[in-house]
């Protein structure tokens, strides 16, 4: 997205209202919390702004950005430009694929394989495809995340491919995981593709960054159960 540094975006969001949508000046000024419907912008200036928006930023505007503010609009514009969040993170786990598999694709037991899961449900079986229920253990502030998700299991290809049913925060999230040997055990990969809705906290940035660290401390606890595991008697 080409922002001026020195200029908010809902600046030239304004500037493109009363350039192109007739906007008076003045009564954006007095009233920066009104919806732009309440600003007079009826549906063919609403248009006129999509189609500089889409030109400008290579975002659309959704129909109800009328009930938005010039402020909302701006934030809107900046959470869809914004690219897409990607992340890959791997571990090498000194352990044979074939249990490093079983463990990892267990869902029933994640809390015994990850440290943020408090509840892993299975709510449905299909062949080599589970959905299922995950509740986080309570945060800082005491809310227990709780969402829903599937993925499908290729035992033949050594990877599994999930999604966020229910996406919460996410406008989607698609999961990767890949399984290959090397010499002494197995690499798993773990590959993220996903996007922000406009009014989660964080932005597809922030989210890189949040997952990029806490992939880092999953994949090392479980390394360690499953080496543990493995030295246990384990097959």
């Amino acid at each position: 997205m080409t922002v001026a540094p020195d200029r908010p975006l809902a600046s030239e969001i304004t500037d493109i209202l009363v350039t192109h949508c007739g906007l008076d000046p003045d009564v954006a000024a007095t009233t920066p919390a009104a919806s732009l419907e309440e600003l007079g912008m009826d549906s063919l200036a609403l248009l006129e702004l999509a189609a500089v928006v889409a030109d400008r930023w290579r975002v659309k505007i959704p129909e109800q950005a009328g009930e938005l503010s010039i402020a909302g609009v701006a934030d809107l514009v900046a959470r869809r430009a914004d690219p897409p969040g990607h992340t890959e993170n791997a571990v090498d786990i000194l352990a044979p694929l074939p249990l490093v598999w079983d463990i990892t694709n267990d869902v029933a037991r994640w809390t015994e394989l990850f440290t943020e899961y408090a509840v892993a449900e299975i709510l449905h079986r299909d062949g080599d495809t589970v959905r299922f229920r995950l509740t986080m253990h309570p945060d800082e502030n005491g809310v227990a995340w709780s969402w829903v998700s599937e993925r499908t299991a290729d035992p033949a290809a050594r990877e599994v491919h999930a999604r966020r049913v229910e996406t919460g925060p996410f406008e989607y999230m698609r999961i990767h995981w890949r399984y290959e040997e090397i010499p002494g055990g197995t690499r798993m990969t773990w590959t993220q593709d996903f996007a922000m809705k406009p009014t989660a906290p964080v932005d597809n940035a922030g989210m890189t960054a949040r997952i990029n660290t806490n992939s880092a401390i999953q994949l090392a606890v479980i390394k360690d159960r499953i080496e543990r595991a493995y030295a246990g008697g384990a097959r």
